[in-house]
């Protein structure tokens, strides 16, 4: 990991592409990424989490083969951040590109739709191709200490995330989260896919593997005196 931390952060991202199959993670570097979740930082070393490495090809393959539905609550909410050009996403700062979703999301000035034909889906190639799906789980019971809805506990396992991500991304491997996978009905396959006991729940679920293409998209962000208030709100840096 001999990457400069502030590149490291800038280089990372979602690797939203296919990956080898015939090119599995070693172990050693599997360890790295674990060992960067080990030290990541939870609020009152809780150590609220619990890592499942699902690697086994038939395993994935019976994931893969999972169907997911799309709301239409995350169709509309997903439509309100869109941008539809290079140009309005550079002025926004914000958001994703349009075109990185299926048509049907994304008719400016319509109204996204579901098409009850295709509103089911299998999970398919990009986890049964992967070389590793993390599961990051945790104990529904536990909270951080007056952590109203665990909010320190979920903002930990971000913490966890990260931390792998970033170290994932050092060692020139795909990473890219899998939220699907924690809700509510696919969850309950992959629980039992895996023999995941009551009460733990998939808190995040990532893909990692090796890219067969660049994974290279329109990345936008504001600038730090976009965001930043001293002293006083309003008061820009």
């Amino acid at each position: 990991m001999g990457m400069d931390i502030s590149r490291l952060i800038q280089e990372r991202q979602s690797s939203r592409v296919p990956f080898d199959p015939d090119r599995r993670l070693p172990e050693h570097h599997l360890r790295q990424i674990l060992e960067g979740a080990r030290w990541a930082p939870t609020a009152h070393n809780m150590q609220n989490f619990e890592i499942v490495v699902v690697d086994d090809p038939l395993l994935l393959d019976a994931i893969s083969e999972i169907r997911s539905e799309t709301s239409m609550a995350f169709v509309e909410e997903n439509y309100q951040q869109l941008s539809f050009s290079e140009e309005e996403l550079k002025r926004k700062k914000v958001g994703l590109l349009g075109l990185m979703f299926p048509a049907e999301w994304r008719t400016p000035g319509g109204k996204p739709h579901l098409d009850p034909e295709h509103a089911h889906s299998i999970l398919g190639a990009p986890i049964r191709r992967c070389s590793a799906l993390l599961l990051v789980t945790y104990d529904s019971r536990k909270r951080a200490p007056a952590s109203e809805g665990d909010v320190l506990g979920l903002i930990s396992l971000g913490c966890v995330m990260e931390n792998m991500w970033l170290v994932a991304h050092s060692l020139g491997i795909g990473f890219q989260v899998q939220s699907v996978l924690s809700s509510p009905a696919v969850e309950r396959e992959v629980r039992r896919l895996v023999e995941l006991p009551e009460p733990m729940k998939i808190g995040i679920a990532v893909r990692l593997g090796y890219p067969t293409r660049s994974a290279e998209y329109l990345r936008v962000r504001r600038d730090v005196s976009d965001f930043t208030h001293r002293n006083r709100y309003g008061r820009k840096l």
